[in-house]
């Protein structure tokens, strides 16, 4: 089933879009100051995919001119599309149901989807492996040579300090993301920014439940309320991403009064994973201690 949905409410006079903030924010961070055009870095964003896909053997426009493909996009008949919207038609035509623009004139666009409010069912699904793998064997690779080169550094990151504890992040459903803090509903009730650890650690440590507890990395430390669970693994502890909003400068006035802690500050800005090149953000390596109060 594919369907549209249209927006539920029209943006006030002057309200950017969502995508034109992330265009401008973008055009910021390449360097063309604040006043940036989103309309001019949505046509170079949409320009680039195109040029990019005509380019591709396996695409359906495969050789085909870019700027007609452009032009079939943006012209008014097609209710002059802008941001993820036009990116969303220019997917959907070339896709395996797509329209190819006019290969198939019956095919699916944003166009034919608000013909249709109720949505257009295409059946059940269908298998499109190994017809939609571009890896050189044809297969699902599960074992490709650079992972089973690293195996032995695995092998040998297990072998770590008995006395090493690991510190891993989460979620709440109701904390997804920080802005979320801000809302009241969301944040009332028991605190969710703890430091879960196991009952054998919180006592080997002299820790009660809601206990502050020190957290210390090569990098930094934070200072967090015990959350005591069977739910962690022993040597391994939680704390949750996205808070401390208590930091000077925040303006969120109901976050600050949960403002939990930034588990951000424990992260090591030289720890990288040698195979992806990715920031290890979980896993951290850390101390504890447990804070004596009053």
């Amino acid at each position: 089933m594919a369907n549209y949905s249209e927006p539920v409410f029209d943006l006030p006079p002057g309200v950017p879009d969502e995508w034109e903030i992330l265009a401008r924010l973008a055009g910021i961070a390449q360097g063309l100051g604040a006043d940036a055009d989103p309309a001019t870095i949505d046509d170079v964003t949409i320009r680039s995919i195109i040029e990019s896909t005509v380019r591709d053997d396996t695409s359906v426009i495969a050789g085909r001119n870019a700027e007609e493909i452009y032009d079939a996009l943006s012209r008014p008949a097609n209710g002059s599309l802008r941001g993820p919207d036009r990116i969303l038609d220019l997917t959907l035509r070339i896709g395996p149901f797509g329209e190819g623009f006019g290969a198939k004139p019956d095919g699916v666009s944003v166009a034919m989807l608000k013909r249709h409010p109720h949505g257009v069912d295409y059946g059940a699904m269908v298998p499109r492996i190994p017809e939609a793998l571009r890896t050189p064997s044809g297969k699902v690779e599960l074992a490709p040579p650079e992972l089973l080169a690293d195996v032995p550094r695995l092998r040998a990151s297990l072998q770590h300090d008995p006395e090493q504890v690991l510190l891993v992040g989460r979620r709440h459903l109701r904390s997804n993301n920080s802005w979320m803090h801000n809302i009241r509903v969301l944040v009332k009730g028991k605190p969710r920014c703890t430091l879960q650890i196991h009952p054998d650690d919180a006592a080997r440590l002299g820790v009660v439940d809601g206990s502050p507890v020190r957290v210390t990395s090569r990098v930094g430390s934070v200072v967090a309320p015990a959350e005591i669970t069977d739910g962690i693994r022993p040597r391994v502890v939680s704390l949750p991403h996205g808070w401390g909003h208590d930091e000077p400068g925040t303006r969120q006035s109901v976050a600050r009064e949960y403002a939990g802690v930034n588990s951000n500050v424990l992260t090591d800005h030289e720890a990288l994973d040698p195979l992806s090149g990715n920031a290890v953000l979980n896993g951290i390596p850390v101390s504890l201690a447990a804070v004596a109060t009053a």
